[in-house]
């Protein structure tokens, strides 16, 4: 089966990795992902669907994504290996359940790079000349902005071509920078025009009803945001101490991102005129470039100029980082057998996955080519990491079933119970997604399903093996996740008419139903899992790490 891969051939690519990210570098790296273009566009976004109620919006989204960061650092400082996120659905479930979690998770993640690239030349068609004001038609960047942004894409990837230590600091220096100008800008406005009534005026606190402000959590860029928290995840295989350090970089990037973006939203709901608002209520707001905008509104010419610059500080930092992560990503979907041998290999010299950065530049060129607004990515964006999102808390309880003896530098005694919740949380914000992109998103997982077969059940063939009683136990333990799919699209099909769905299932009720999915599926993944082929080779990985640490070394789990 191409699950299984020989023990010397993934320890030897690894060993060509650089562990020099230390937790201030991945706190960056994870700050930096969260801080990208979301901060540019995603108050607007947000305040268009839920007006002031956007402000809930971001702290909802916190809370959900903090709830499924923690499984996912158990199992981040378990297995501290490149590509962390589209491991670990491997190792709980085997093949079909392992790459459906690695589609979704690289699906979302990739298409976020020409995401970064196409905020930046948006943001420049709001500079007072004729041919960037070219570069967008209001709805989409036109040919000229694709070529611009396809520049941005070709930088992104020389960034990450040399080595990790150069990422390194780049990244850290423009974190630092990305910090400072959302702090300055929220402050400026606030000081610029703070208008309360914005709040009480205009529809009042939530404009369009409470249901707005779950759908804001889920396409506004609210999730786009926040997903930064898996980056450091992804380069676990280049962290000095991995179980310190990754789940402080996770839970700090997080919380630092909600004051930030929290601030800004406030900033921009008090910053909007008032008569503009009189005119066209928070839903036709319709800036281009939404700070810059108020910016120059309130006379604030510098602050405009620094956004404009930022506009492509943020976003590049942000995608720099993808291009890194989303390249590990492919490693580790190689190592899983469902990729070409060469996309696994990682430069000696300067510790690069090369093949995989070339590929995810190419795949990076086609999103470009399809998706040229910042919005209509966004929403592709949302809904695909959310689908990743569900395997964390089911791999990390069935991984405690399964391997109860493995190190677990970091282990809290609640995850029982944040396992189960995460799992609940992340069904809600899929549905509130919104049908058809929620049936849209989910056939997205279905095309990548030929790859899978291919690797899984057309090579073996070619080769004169037959591969259906050693996939059985595959198919077996991933039925859950493909009837998971199936039914969340059903439901959101036949959901709430607030939610883009039939209306058969009455306000509330909705909400309740999908609820009871999550759990129904949470307990059914963690009982389909099984001791796999390639949960046996990483245990045999660890135990001799193991075996090989100096005494002494070991260190005890965090929150044990």
């Amino acid at each position: 089966m191409s699950t299984t891969k020989t023990t010397g051939a993934e320890q030897g690519s690894h060993s060509n990795y650089r562990r020099s990210l230390g937790t201030i570098a991945l706190t960056a790296t994870g700050l930096g992902s969260i801080i990208g273009s979301g901060w540019l566009f995603g108050a607007e976004r947000a305040a268009a669907i839920a007006g002031p109620a956007a402000i809930l919006a971001w702290v909802i989204g916190a809370a959900v994504a903090l709830t499924i960061a923690l499984t996912y650092t158990e199992l981040g400082s378990m297995f501290p290996k490149a590509g962390g996120m589209v491991r670990y659905g491997q190792y709980s479930h085997g093949s079909l359940a392992g790459y459906l979690a690695a589609w979704a998770n690289w699906i979302a993640i990739v298409s976020v790079i020409p995401g970064e690239a196409t905020a930046s030349v948006q943001y420049m068609s709001s500079w007072d000349f004729g041919w960037a004001q070219a570069l967008y038609d209001g709805k989409e960047l036109t040919g000229t902005g694709v070529g611009l942004a396809s520049i941005l894409l070709i930088f992104y990837f020389f960034l990450n071509w040399f080595a990790i230590s150069l990422f390194a600091k780049t990244n850290t220096a423009i974190t630092v920078f990305k910090v400072v100008v959302p702090i300055l800008t929220a402050s400026a406005l606030m000081m610029a025009h703070f208008d309360t009534s914005n709040i009480t005026d205009h529809g009042g606190f939530t404009p369009n009803g409470w249901s707005s402000v779950f759908t804001a959590v889920a396409v506004s860029g609210i999730v786009w945001a926040y997903n930064g928290f898996q980056s450091p995840l992804n380069l676990a295989g280049e962290a000095r101490n991995p179980g310190k350090s990754l789940p402080k970089a996770v839970i700090w990037s997080i919380l630092i991102a909600l004051v930030i973006y929290v601030a800004l939203q406030v900033a921009f709901l008090m910053a909007v005129p008032g008569d503009k608002l009189d005119v066209s209520g928070w839903a036709q707001l319709g800036y281009n470039s939404p700070l810059a905008d108020l910016a120059m509104a309130w006379g604030l010419n510098w602050l405009a100029l620094l956004l404009y610059a930022d506009a492509f500080v943020s976003p590049s930092g942000t995608g720099m980082i993808y291009a890194a992560t989303t390249s590990r990503m492919i490693q580790g979907v190689q190592e899983n057998g469902h990729l070409p041998g060469i996309f696994g290999k990682v430069d000696k010299k300067t510790g690069v996955p090369r093949p995989a950065l070339v590929l995810n530049l190419v795949i990076a060129f086609l999103f470009l080519a399809v998706f040229r607004g910042w919005g209509s990515l966004a929403e592709i964006v949302s809904v695909a990491t959310v689908i990743s999102y569900i395997t964390g808390p089911v791999a990390v309880m069935s991984l405690r079933r399964l391997a109860p003896d493995l190190k677990r530098p970091v282990k809290l005694r609640a995850m029982p119970y944040i396992a189960p919740v995460a799992m609940v949380f992340g069904s809600l914000v899929l549905y509130w997604g919104r049908w058809p992109l929620t049936g849209k998103v989910i056939l997205i997982m279905a095309v990548g399903l030929p790859v899978w077969a291919w690797y899984e059940i057309g090579k073996p063939l070619t080769q004169g093996r037959k591969p259906w009683a050693q996939l059985r136990p595959h198919l077996k333990a991933g039925a859950w996740m493909v009837a998971y799919l199936l039914v969340m699209a059903t439901v959101s099909y036949a959901g709430g008419k607030e939610f883009g769905g039939r209306g058969y299932l009455p306000a509330g009720w909705d909400i309740a139903v999908v609820a009871v999915i999550g759990l129904a599926f949470y307990f059914w993944g963690v009982r389909s899992s099984w001791r796999n082929p390639s949960l046996v080779q990483v245990e045999a990985e660890m135990n001799a790490a193991e075996e090989a640490q100096p005494a002494g070394e070991g260190k005890e789990p965090v929150g044990a």
